[in-house]
Formats: C-alpha cells, structure tokens, sequence
C-alpha cells in the first residue's frame, strides 16, 4: 500500500472497510447508527480535503444524522434488518438522490439536472443504505475530470468517470459506492485505485434516475473493497439476479489475444501474464483466442455510437448553457452533431454481429470466462486526464458484464 497520508496525522489515505464486516456488524448494533455516522463524518472531515472524492455538502452530519435516525426507527429489531442496515454509501453525481443536488461535475445550474431519485438509490435505501454524500465525477461522465486525486499516489488520476466512488472506497470512506460506466468509468478507476469494480450486464441495473450519457452503453456499476462485498451488494441491485450453482472444476479462462490485447502497456501486460501464470498453477485452463481481428473498425463503431448519442443527450442542454461546458465535453458534442443517425444505426448493427462473433469463438474454445487487463497499465501521473479506457471498449459495446478485481502492481506505477 501506498505510504500516502494526511498531513500532519498518522491517518494513512488508503484503509479499505470490507463492505461485509460493515454491513454485519451495522446489523448487530456494534456500532450503533450514530456512532457510525459521527465516525464517517469525521472521518470525511480528514482525509477528503486530500482525496476529494466527494463533492462538498454543507450540513452533511446533520443530514445524515437525520437519515439514521429514520432508519433506526424503521428497523429497530437487530434480527430483522435489511443487509445494508446503516451501510454508508458514496453516489456518483449524475445519479439523482433525493434531497441533494446534481451537478454531474458541471457548472449548469442543479435545477436544470434534477430528476426524480434513480432506481438504484431506492433499491440502496430499501436495503437500509444510507447515502453519505454525492462522489465526484467527470462533467456529464465523460472525460473532463473532476478534482479528484487518487489515495494510493494522491499526485495521479483515480481514473474516470466513476473517479470519487472508487476513490472514496479506496480510501475507506465507504464501503460501497456506486458509478455508471460508458465505455470504462467503473472497471478503469477500480484498477486504478485497488478496489473491486463490477459492471453488470448492459441493463441489469436500471438507469432511470440517471443523467445520460450515451443510453445505448451506459450501465450502472458499483465499487467494493473485496469480491466478498460485490457479492453482498450485486444481488440487491441488479434485476433477476440467480446465483450460479459451483461449477465442477475450475473454469476455462480465455485470453482475447492480437491487436487488442496488444494496446496494454509492456509492464502491464507482463503484470498480466504474471497472474495467467499464477491462474495455470492453480488448476485453471488458460486458452488464447484472437478475439477482434478488426479491434480499430470496434473502437470506431463504439465511438460513433457514443458520440452521437452524448450529442443527443445534450441537446437542448448544450443550446442553452454551452457556454458552460468545459472545452473536452464541448468538443465530445460537437463531435456527435457530425454523426448521421444512419451511421450510429450502422455501429449498432456492427455491435449484433460483433456479439454473434464473440460468443461463436467462446463457445468453439470453451471459454467459460474472458480475463483480460482492466487498465492499459497503472494510473497515469498527473490529474489533467482520467487515462485510456480501451481496454474496457469492447466489453462495454458487448454490453458484457465486467469484474475488476485487484491483481498488483505495475512496476513502478500508481495503482
């Protein structure tokens, strides 16, 4: 872990809360709802002025005070309490909440975003979640970045979109946190920051209730400081969720070699075959498939698809306050009013076909599932740029469910 910590405190930046422990312990009353909300307010006090993974929220204690009182109150019987009982949960801030603003990273006036609260916020509080505060996120969840610095190395980028909520469960503000992914805004900063990211399929989530972006791609995922907490939260929030009976066996790993694969960094990619290698020791089957042949002509079909869709998104937006956009999102719109209807039609045909051919080359491998690098390699120096989410492209375009799980270090490299 990194050396990184508060100036002037022993409090080390990155301590993350296993989601499980939390929720467990919540549900017994050790601690109790308002010791646990004066520990998180202090402890956001602290250690946020470095980090800033949440967008700033006068009256914060007291609202959230509030909020544990009325839970409390609700379920009163330990015994009888939902999972998340008292569970602090960080909320991208495209996500509507009720009681608090949106401003989706921008500078447009809140009350032109505002919107009823987002499915997922209400399956979070039916679960007995508390909302600790909105998690900063990139303007409109594209690629201008927001403040946020990453916990391990605060002088490099946590990644984006999803930057705040993978920074704040990196940091152990929370335990979970929600984020939205595009094309790599939850399984990108996940790498980056050392937490588990998870991306349901395309639509499992719902996304009503959540600023768009591009309504053919974006997916609500969530962040978690281990597998075991993704585990706990995942059923709670995704549409018809079944678990899987324990296959016999360990599964069948495929590897999607060629040009995509290739996009990874040197010292990323020699990280990866690191783990393959780790994975072969201990009984997987490791089978390399040349997966996207064409992986330019994917990129460009998702770009299209995307760029179109965000201009359209942003419509009637952009025509009123576009002066208030910052120049990488205007220039992303500006991008997608030269892209014709028939062609983004064309990028989604591309996409049935593209799924057509993965799952072909699955089935004719037996792969069970596609492991791959969820970053181009480790975070990038600097706070100018969110870093490259190709490696999560075709996936996102897919609509695939995705999973980035901790796996080291690059060499000489943050997160």
């Amino acid at each position: 872990m990194s050396g990184a910590s508060v100036p002037g405190t022993e409090q080390p930046l990155v301590r993350p809360r296993p989601l499980t422990d939390e929720a467990a312990g919540l549900r017994a009353g050790a601690p109790d709802l308002p010791t646990s909300v004066d520990r998180l307010c202090a402890l956001v006090e602290r250690v946020d002025p470095l980090v800033r993974a949440f967008v700033p929220e006068p009256g914060r204690h007291e609202r959230l005070r509030s909020q544990a009182r009325a839970t409390a109150a609700r379920w009163p019987d330990p015994g009888r309490r939902p999972p998340l009982y008292g569970v602090a949960v960080g909320v991208k801030d495209i996500v509507h909440v009720d009681g608090l603003p949106t401003h989706a990273g921008s500078a447009l006036p809140p009350g032109v975003l505002a919107g009823p609260q987002a499915a997922v916020v209400d399956r979070l509080r039916a679960a007995g979640a508390l909302v600790a505060g909105k998690t900063v996120t990139a303007e409109f969840a594209a690629t201008a970045p927001g403040p946020t610095r990453n916990p391990h190395h605060p002088g490099h980028t946590p990644g984006g979109s999803s930057s705040g909520s993978a920074a704040a469960v990196a940091a152990g503000l929370v335990p979970l946190a929600v984020g939205t992914q595009t094309v790599g805004s939850v399984i990108r900063p996940a790498a980056y920051c050392g937490v588990v990211g998870f991306r349901p399929t395309y639509g499992r989530i719902p996304v009503t209730g959540v600023v768009p972006n591009a309504p053919s791609l974006d997916t609500v995922g969530i962040f978690t400081a281990d597998l075991a907490g993704t585990a706990l939260a995942a059923p709670l929030l995704c549409d018809g969720w079944r678990p899987e009976p324990d296959a016999p066996g360990a599964p069948v790993l495929g590897v999607p070699e060629g040009t995509y694969l290739e996009r990874a960094e040197p010292a990323a990619l020699l990280a990866f075959e690191e783990q393959l290698a780790r994975l072969v020791r201990a009984g997987c089957t490791v089978r390399r498939v040349e997966l996207f042949p064409d992986f330019a002509e994917v990129v460009r079909q998702l770009q299209r698809v995307n760029r179109f869709e965000l201009a359209r998104s942003h419509a009637d937006w952009f025509a009123r306050f576009g002066g208030l956009y910052r120049p990488e999102t205007a220039a992303g719109i500006r991008a997608g009013r030269g892209v014709a209807a028939e062609d983004r039609e064309a990028g989604l045909r591309f996409r049935e076909r593209l799924r057509e051919r993965v799952a072909a080359a699955g089935a004719a491998a037996g792969v069970d599932l596609w492991l791959a690098p969820s970053a181009t390699g480790g975070a990038p120096e600097g706070l100018h740029s969110t870093g490259d989410a190709v490696m999560s492209l075709p996936w996102s375009f897919l609509g695939r469910p995705a999973l980035s799980l901790p796996a080291g270090r690059t060499r000489g490299a943050a997160g």
